[in-house]
């Protein structure tokens, strides 16, 4: 079941900020320049503080992905800051270059409310709570960094629940199963996602 809260953004809103992150990153890769958003008119949902995560591909192979789990700044900001953490700060990639640009298309995951207002995170109580294709998860240990997957992952891949959830234990380093386990704390979150179809939209 969808709420409102889970489609605060409207296709414009969305549209919008492809544009925002498409235009940043040219910006980035051909310039080196920050793009400045405070010039744009943008809606209200727009400059509210939302946790986001920007996915570059280049044909069907990930460029970069990179996101704000907190919801710490406006959602253009955040995406901008994110085109940018995707193109060039992605651990597992050489930044993108010029050249690249023309076969790179840009994913958006602009992150719903969650338990508090600093958070789009919701506490799992019961692995029963999690919906394939609406939730992304998360996992920690007190003190540890954790892992993360996107809500449109698991649909991705034709993974369960418990396919899902091992895989993100397996993305934090921590052994299969390990969500089962007290001492782990587990999250579930939603997003709207826009993509391109193709880098010229």
């Amino acid at each position: 079941m969808t709420t409102a809260d889970e489609t605060f953004l409207s296709q414009e809103d969305g549209a919008l900020l492809l544009r925002v992150a498409r235009r940043t990153l040219e910006t980035w890769v051909e310039e080196g320049r920050l793009l400045s958003v405070e010039g744009l008119e943008l809606p209200k949902p727009l400059l509210e503080k939302r946790g986001a995560f920007v996915t570059l591909r280049r044909g069907p192979c990930l460029r970069g992905c990179v996101g704000y789990t907190a919801n710490i700044k406006p959602l253009a900001e955040a995406v901008r800051d994110n085109t940018i953490n995707a193109a060039s700060r992605d651990s597992r990639f050489e930044p993108v270059k010029a050249g690249e640009l023309p076969e790179i298309t840009i994913e958006l995951s602009a992150l719903t409310p969650g338990d508090s207002p600093e958070s789009p995170m919701r506490a799992v109580q019961s692995i029963d709570e999690i919906v394939i294709g609406r939730d992304g998860v998360c996992i920690e240990r007190y003190g540890e960094k954790g892992g993360l997957l996107l809500p449109q992952v698991a649909a991705e891949h034709g993974w369960g629940v418990e396919e899902l959830l091992d895989a993100v234990c397996h993305k934090a380093g921590y052994p299969p199963g390990a969500w089962r386990d007290p001492a782990y704390r587990l999250y579930r979150f939603s997003a709207q996602v826009f993509s391109e179809s193709s880098p010229e939209d």
